[in-house]
């Protein structure tokens, strides 16, 4: 105000000047200490406004300026924008600020803005929003995963032992639709089922995920080329959706679950801070009461709730679930040894013997063992039996001639110069298993053994194997670990063994 003020005491002054001193606009200026193009501007704007010298008496510098500088009004013939209804319908694939501007201009004609500041308005607009929303998320294109940093307590009513639960959250890139759930684990098991339970809640999969880099989604985290955990990456193909790891420290890439994780922490697990839980399943029921209240609440700023825009964005845009669900499976690479067996839980599975040396990949579900090579699968087993060895007829070769540098001969030999407890341990490995070369890994063992130990230790070992009738290569390795071969053992006696005579004692003659 002031500077205004000033302003109109030069312009006072000009007209003075100018009409009773008679004074060029060169010397006002000069006398005024302002240019000589301001000087011209003001006694043009006084001659256009039909402003006289002496100016009337009831006019003052107020009225001067009244009349010399009205007040701008907005143009009130132009309809605003609905600026946050551009926002969601941009999230659409394919609508971009040129049809919404067309489709605009259709609707008000001359009363709408021209190109330039409609874009310069939905900017300004867009710059006043939260961090998170100033991303566009196309709808049905992204799903954002992470976990809550907070636990949640479970007590074991039983034993009054204390758990801590996860918290598992998944929202969806245009709509801010929400999932969150408690499980055990951050685990790879845990995980996966989070995620088939977190689709079949909203109804289908959008073409994206985009997780964290936590272990069970990315087995090496790389920030060009993160590469996704194997079991996490068949759930993906199964539901036909890709899978984008965000970049190690790059939160901007995962700012919507960000967003989302806090939104959970503030309105669902501060709410559940004083309540006790004892069951998974119950802390479940709590979450689940809760999140229905989250995603009908509207937004700050908007009208719409995260229902309402899930309803007409990311609902219509997501892929349908698949009609089969998907069967959890571990992955694992293998190589199988000279018996041309892979192992998994301790347990032996037969692959084609062509096959030995060759690196491979195992599948295993609840119920089965598949190998694959080069994504072929080669076997196939059911992965509950009996016994340690699950052997094919196909998968072995009709002639061992792949093994002729190891033959039940061969190992026979070596255990001969080492002594005979050796030979009859081998032997053992050899004759007490359904196809000799499922000793082998056994007599390979000793081989290795023999290397690591003296001969005459080894021999002692398998002695002592032998006398406590337990001639496998696990208890020879144990007693050569705890040095049991050097010390005496004394034979079983029977006699000595024999139950002293008590009242308390049943004779054989009880049991007829």
């Amino acid at each position: 105000m002031p500077a205004k003020r000033s302003s109109m005491r030069h312009i006072t002054e000009i007209l003075r000047l100018k009409h009773e001193a008679k004074l060029s606009h060169e010397k006002i200026a000069r006398a005024l200490g302002v240019s000589k193009g301001v000087v011209s501007k003001y006694v043009s704007l006084a001659q256009a406004k039909g402003v006289a010298w002496p100016l009337p008496g009831a006019m003052d510098e107020a009225a001067l300026e009244r009349l010399l500088f009205p007040a701008p009004t907005a143009p009130a013939r132009f309809v605003e924008p609905d600026l946050p209804r551009l926002h969601h319908e941009l999230k659409r694939k394919g609508v971009t600020l040129q049809l919404l501007w067309a489709e605009y201009v259709a609707t008000h004609g001359e009363a709408a803005y021209r190109y330039s500041q409609f874009c310069h308005r939905y900017r300004l607009w867009q710059g006043q929003q939260r961090r998170s929303m100033r991303q566009v998320h196309h709808a049905g294109e992204k799903l954002f995963l992470d976990y809550c940093g907070p636990t949640v307590p479970v007590i074991d009513p039983a034993t009054g032992e204390l758990r801590q639960a996860q918290v598992f959250v998944a929202v969806l890139g245009a709509s801010s639709y929400t999932y969150a759930e408690a499980t055990w684990t951050q685990a790879l098991p845990d995980w996966i089922a989070s995620h088939q339970r977190a689709l079949r809640y909203f109804g289908g999969t959008p073409a994206l995920w985009v997780p964290d880099n936590l272990r069970a989604a990315v087995s090496q985290p790389c920030r060009y080329a993160p590469e996704p955990n194997a079991t996490y990456a068949e759930l993906a193909r199964h539901y036909g959706a890709a899978i984008l790891p965000a970049r190690p420290y790059q939160p901007k890439d995962k700012a919507k679950v960000e967003v989302a994780v806090q939104v959970v922490e503030r309105w669902i697990l501060a709410r559940l801070r004083h309540r006790t839980f004892h069951s998974l399943a119950a802390l479940n029921q709590a979450i689940h009461e809760l999140l229905e209240s989250l995603n009908g609440r509207p937004f700050q700023r908007q009208p719409d709730s995260r229902r309402d825009l899930f309803e007409s964005l990311d609902r219509p845009a997501l892929k349908p679930l698949p009609l089969v669900p998907y069967e959890y499976a571990e992955w694992k690479q293998v190589k199988p040894g000279i018996d041309y067996h892979v192992e998994f839980g301790g347990r032996l599975y037969s692959v084609p013997h062509a096959l030995v040396g060759q690196v491979l990949e195992l599948r295993a579900t609840a119920t089965s063992i598949e190998v694959l090579h080069r994504g072929h699968r080669v076997a196939a087993h059911p992965r509950q039996g009996a016994g340690r060895f699950s052997t094919l007829p196909e998968h072995m070769p009709k002639s061992h001639r792949e093994h002729r540098q190891w033959s039940p001969g061969r190992f026979m030999n070596w255990a001969k110069d080492i002594g005979v407890a050796t030979l009859h341990v081998v032997e053992h490995q050899l004759n007490n298993r359904p196809h000799p070369e499922h000793g082998y890994r056994a007599c390979l063992g000793l081989l290795n053994l023999a290397r690591r130990y003296s001969r005459a230790r080894l021999e002692a070992a398998c002695a002592r194997a032998l006398a406590i009738q337990s001639p496998s290569y696990r208890s020879v390795s144990s007693i050569l670990d705890k040095g049991l071969d050097r010390q005496p053992h004394e034979a079983h006696d029977e006699t000595a063994a024999a139950l002293p005579a008590h009242g308390n004692v049943r004779g054989p003659d009880y049991y007829n």
